[in-house]
């Protein structure tokens, strides 16, 4: 199937599903077996309303090598009895993150079955994006049976010193994949980044997928990078090659496919060596990280730096790899760090569950997760906050951070955040009190002529309207008074 023709938004809102308990859960539902080739039509307008994408996590056929190490885990089985208390060997399907083959398993529909629900999506004006996993594969993936550097290699030695490091396959001592900070992920066989064949098969492997979906997912992407690679495995690899990794395979796949998507989980301060290298978004980690542990100033010295890069991150407050926000945050700082990734520049991204308030993360190697009561005030605040920004066409302009000023010597002023949006002759304030105290300050728009007349400001999120004389806006900016982790969302007109 080829590429939709669906006009890529500029900063799109990915909503995140784990597939495999995702059909689970609706098969329950309904009481009948559900495929991606016949989820209902209404899941689709009601769950994924004001949504760009689609992020189908976990599709490809998974190891079942890799399913055996996951059962018999106890680390592991710790966190299956976490999420659902009770489990059997039936609940567990293995890591989507040790790949045996890119095919859709058959148990979620197969190739058939994402072709229709791909299919279906756009017919809602939505794109499809899957996952690729860059740095390894399953332990007992069909590459191991060639004779060739795809992989990196060890001694028999090694194995025996290290058995967590390394394995034997088909004759060869191979290297368990890797990062360089934490022990090596067991159901995988790391590749060469500075390998010839090994490009060739990732690009073959990205244009067979790319066939099928609007973009990928690069799961660890920054482990390829000729420095992290490098660093990582030593004198075990040659010299790195003239290119580098992903300069080489994004621009072979975006030269038959131009609009396919590319979004980097990276982390370690190189997103924007990693939008150098073609990605068109990265995680931006740093941002969630702040939104729980700093404040208001440390987040907006991170937002003070150029648009362009400011528009090709990610942003997030929950994820797979993450615990659940409702855990992380309190509900009023959930709220409002819910509204600033939500109205910054850059792609959105919203996990299953979190809009309903879900408190279990789930374990990645389950197929199967417990019903959760849902919090229906936290969904309605989702959904309006989606409508709005979607109605109001809030990411579609020009961007820009405001300063804010003291009110005599009160020093709240720096609990303030505060940007705008700007298309055409429309404006909308965000101002945000990240703190847990009273905050006011003095906030001064740029790009506002306000000459004799009144303005208002309207709040979108709390349906009320403030007038203020322009005469007073230019002299003193606008006057904010906000209590704790609350916000203002202004429509601003003359």
């Amino acid at each position: 199937m080829p590429t939709t023709n669906i006009k890529r938004p500029k900063s799109p809102k990915i909503y995140e599903i784990n597939t495999w308990p995702w059909l689970k859960f609706l098969s329950e539902k309904c009481n009948k077996p559900i495929t991606l080739d016949v989820v209902p039509e209404e899941v689709i307008r009601k769950e994924f309303n004001y949504f760009d994408a689609i992020w189908l996590m976990g599709v490809w056929e998974r190891s079942p090598q890799g399913r055996k190490i996951a059962i018999d885990h106890p680390d592991l089985q710790k966190g299956y009895r976490t999420a659902l208390g009770y489990f059997s060997t039936d609940d567990i399907v293995g890591s989507p993150y040790a790949v045996y083959y890119y095919h859709v398993d058959s148990h979620l529909g197969g190739k058939e079955g994402l072709a229709n629900f791909r299919k279906n999506l756009a017919n809602f004006g939505l794109r499809l994006i899957l996952d690729y996993v860059s740095n390894h594969v399953a332990i007992d993936h069909m590459w191991t049976l060639e004779k060739s550097d795809i992989f990196v290699k060890g001694s028999l030695e090694e194995q025996i010193k290290r058995p967590y490091d390394f394995f034997s396959a088909s004759g060869q001592i191979y290297a368990h994949g890797k990062d360089p900070y934490f022990p090596p992920w067991t159901d995988t066989v790391q590749i060469n980044a500075f390998s010839e064949e090994a490009r060739k098969k990732t690009i073959n492997t990205l244009l067979n997928i790319a066939a099928q979906c609007d973009g990928v997912r690069c799961d660890m992407a920054m482990l390829l990078t000729n420095d992290v690679f490098k660093r990582t495995w030593g004198n075990r690899v040659s010299e790195p090659l003239k290119e580098e990794f992903w300069v080489e395979v994004i621009t072979a796949v975006k030269k038959k496919y131009p609009d396919f998507l590319f979004i980097a989980e990276v982390y370690w301060d190189l997103e924007r060596k990693m939008q150098q290298q073609g990605f068109d978004y990265c995680y931006d980690k740093t941002l969630y990280d702040r939104l729980i542990r700093d404040d208001a100033e440390s987040i907006r010295t991170h937002l003070n730096t150029d648009i362009e890069y400011q528009n090709k991150l990610l942003r997030f407050i929950e994820n797979h790899d993450e615990k659940r926000a409702t855990e992380v945050f309190a509900e009023k700082k959930l709220k409002a760090a819910a509204n600033i990734i939500l109205t910054l520049p850059g792609s959105k991204l919203i996990h299953e569950g979190q809009m309903h308030g879900y408190k279990i993360q789930l374990p990645i190697q389950l197929g199967r997760r417990e019903s959760e009561e849902e919090n229906k005030e936290l969904f309605n605040f989702y959904q309006n906050l989606l409508r709005i920004t979607k109605e109001k066409n809030l990411d579609k302009g020009e961007w820009s951070l405001c300063i804010i000023e003291p009110i005599d010597d009160d020093l709240s002023y720096k609990n303030l955040i505060s940007y705008i949006w700007s298309i055409n002759n429309q404006k909308h304030l965000i101002v945000v009190n990240f703190s847990d105290y009273l905050a006011k300050g003095h906030v001064r728009i740029e790009g506002i002529s306000y000459g004799s007349v009144n303005w208002t400001f309207t709040d979108l999120l709390a349906n009320k309207t403030y007038t203020y004389k322009g005469q007073d806006l230019l002299t003193y900016g606008l006057f904010v008074k906000l209590d704790a982790w609350q916000v203002h969302l202004f429509e601003i007109k003359k």
